[in-house]
């Protein structure tokens, strides 16, 4: 497909930042469709003027998602939540609006639809999170048939929710936990090659209808990926088993939280491996050569070294 007009919804996000960037360099015109523009306006110098503008659109609101699809060539949905929180559900959120956010870019006659959901999305899985995202795949396929579904694992970068929370928790704590022993793996993938794969997807044709897990070169325990994080940052902190019953009860307490560690839901989720399954298609055959972990965080996680990122060897 060539550029064209592209909306993106969520894209204030911390992916979406990088879709919007790889976007506008492949010469889309695109419309940020959040629920508060003015939060999006940072992503306007990313592209030329006039190229990136911010949109408020309630995407449970079929009729303000068809105006922000008018006259538009495809639609990317980033749209996800890691945990719920006040009126922010998750039947919302992962099934209702990409539901709508499908349908009406079936009735605008769109050509491309991107739907970013996440590795593990199954309608019957058992933790909410997981279900309402292969929920919300169900529904997209069924309105919109061609649309391109791509599934991260944990996404990793300048501005992520994972490595650093835990790189600010070692500075103030001197243990870490380890949710069931730490054996959950994980397939962390670059922000910047999902971001490609999106602007990819978008491009050609070849995609439209297919399902990609997206993952890094090299899976590892989440026990392997602290240690990796305290190795980077040259901390030395304990890393403390805390088993699934027991990380379910000290959950249920931090829940009462504004932005909550660990909710039950997501020790639920840390019962079952994050990584690429056997067969998927995968970055590579969007032709994407996976970056590796290891060459990205120490460009970011440099500043939670003891003395700051200028500080010389690992301290304790």
């Amino acid at each position: 497909m060539s550029s064209g007009i592209v909306t993106v919804f969520g894209g204030s996000g911390f992916l979406g930042r990088y879709v919007v960037q790889h976007l506008a360099q492949d010469g889309w015109q695109i419309r940020v469709a959040v629920r508060h523009p003015a939060r999006a306006a940072f992503l306007k110098p990313l592209g030329d003027i006039g190229q990136i503008t911010p949109l408020a659109v309630p995407v449970q609101e079929p009729e303000a998602v068809a105006a922000a699809l008018h006259g538009a060539d495809a639609a990317v949905n980033l749209i996800g939540l890691l945990f719920e929180k006040g009126r922010q559900r998750f039947q919302a959120v992962h099934v209702d609006g990409p539901k709508v956010i499908a349908e009406q870019a079936a009735a605008a006659g769109l050509k491309g639809l991107v739907q970013v959901s996440a590795i593990g999305a199954d309608p019957a899985a058992e933790a909410d999170y997981a279900r309402t995202k292969g929920a919300g795949e169900a529904a997209v396929l069924a309105a919109f048939p061609q649309a391109t579904i791509l599934r991260p694992s944990v996404v990793f970068g300048p501005e992520d929710g994972f490595f650093n929370r835990f790189a600010e928790m070692s500075r103030i704590a001197p243990a870490l936990p380890l949710v069931g022993g730490g054996l959950t793996r994980f397939q962390p993938v670059y922000v910047g090659d999902v971001a490609r794969a999106v602007a990819l997807a978008l491009k050609d044709p070849a995609c439209r209808g297919k399902t990609y897990e997206l993952g890094g070169p090299k899976a590892y325990t989440f026990k392997a990926l602290l240690e990796l994080l305290m190795e980077t940052t040259g901390r030395r902190r304990a890393l403390v088993t805390l088993p699934f019953g027991l990380a379910r009860l000290q959950a249920r307490f931090l829940e009462l939280l504004p932005e909550p560690p660990l909710t039950r839901d997501q020790v639920t989720l840390l019962r079952s491996d994050n990584v690429v399954g056997e067969g998927a298609l995968t970055l590579r055959d969007l032709g994407i050569e996976p970056t590796a972990v290891e060459t990205i965080i120490p460009t970011y996680l440099d500043k939670y070294r003891r003395g700051g990122r200028f500080s010389q060897g690992a301290r304790p």
